[in-house]
């Protein structure tokens, strides 16, 4: 009479992986080295195990991203930086008490501050920098819009490469207060002037900067998006654009920070009253006064607008940029 054995599968198999074989009055397990035998077979073959291993994986994977706690927050970002002010100022007030120069060269804190708030009471304080960051804002939007398709071209096609790159690295380098003089021959004292002298100085910046991040594209990512179809204008929207982001936003924080000085040198040189007083005219109207008082409230204010315009715009492209690329941790 033959034995049955109740875990023993339809097709000859025992459940476990292994052949049973009719011997006599019993049977003869055969393994099957395919199948694995013993705790490793089970655990090859056991779903939960792999579910477990996948699992894992995934969490070596993951970025961990939490909102930073506003205390974190503070003391890592805000703190260090009022830290660095505020050193300034006592040094800045011991030089004065200590007497290393005359008072008219440099005048204490507080009687820069108390520009400040003559300035504010006048109503001109907020109209000498919006004078100023109008007119560089929309410079730098004018480069922006000059500059980015010039790269392009530039990154894309050898022979302009081989005939303007050159010329574009010349540019950047050339002092932006180079170019006012001839501006106010050729255009005269009008916003017309202060923008041609922002455009010289930041187009170059931007265009290199995209030149450098195009050139930093991996050749396998040109070859994919065409692979997937991707071809012209598609190809440089969804395929270049993307991967040179983070070298043209080098480029983009470069060619503000060209837009805003070659604003300053243009105000500083080309003064007349249809231009009104912007931040720059506003420190050589302190020079000419010898007011060094209104000539520091016209380097701060500069100074502000700068970091302003930084934290504003550009820091939280950086970031973006960053956390979509995995590199940043926390948000």
């Amino acid at each position: 009479m033959a034995s049955t054995d109740p875990t023993a599968g339809h097709d000859g198999t025992d459940g476990t992986g292994r052949d049973t074989v009719p011997a006599g009055g019993g049977t003869v397990t055969k393994e099957d080295p395919a199948k694995g035998t013993g705790a490793q077979g089970r655990a090859d073959s056991d779903p939960h195990d792999l579910a477990g291993l996948e699992a894992g994986l995934d969490a070596l994977d993951a970025v961990q991203s939490s909102r930073t706690p506003l205390r974190q927050t503070l003391v890592q970002k805000v703190l260090p930086p009022l830290i660095a002010v505020t050193l300034v100022l006592v040094v800045w007030q011991v030089l004065v008490w200590a007497e290393v120069t005359e008072s008219y060269k440099l005048p204490a804190p507080a009687e820069v501050w108390d520009e400040v708030v003559t300035a504010w009471q006048r109503g001109t304080l907020l109209e000498y920098i919006w004078t100023s960051v109008s007119r560089g804002l929309l410079g730098f939007l004018l480069a922006l819009s000059i500059g980015t398709p010039l790269g392009l071209v530039v990154a894309r096609v050898k022979f302009v490469r081989a005939a303007i790159g050159p010329i574009l690295s010349g540019l950047q380098s050339l002092p932006s207060v180079a170019w006012v003089p001839p501006a106010v021959i050729w255009l005269g004292l009008n916003d017309s002037m202060m923008f041609a002298v922002i455009l010289l100085g930041a187009v170059p910046s931007i265009a290199n900067g995209l030149v450098s991040g195009v050139d930093q594209v991996p050749p396998l990512f040109l070859r994919a998006g065409r692979t997937l179809g991707a071809t012209g204008l598609r190809h440089t929207w969804h395929i270049v654009m993307p991967a040179a982001l983070p070298g043209y936003l080098a480029g983009l924080k470069q060619g503000w920070a060209f837009s805003w000085r070659s604003l300053m040198a243009a105000e500083i040189i080309a003064s007349s009253p249809e231009l009104g007083v912007g931040l720059g005219q506003l420190l050589e109207n302190g020079r000419t006064a010898s007011s060094m008082s209104m000539v520091f409230l016209a380097i701060l204010m500069i100074l502000i607008v700068g970091i302003a315009i930084d934290l504003l715009i550009f820091s939280p492209l950086e970031r973006w940029v960053l956390r979509s690329r995995g590199l940043l941790v926390k948000s």
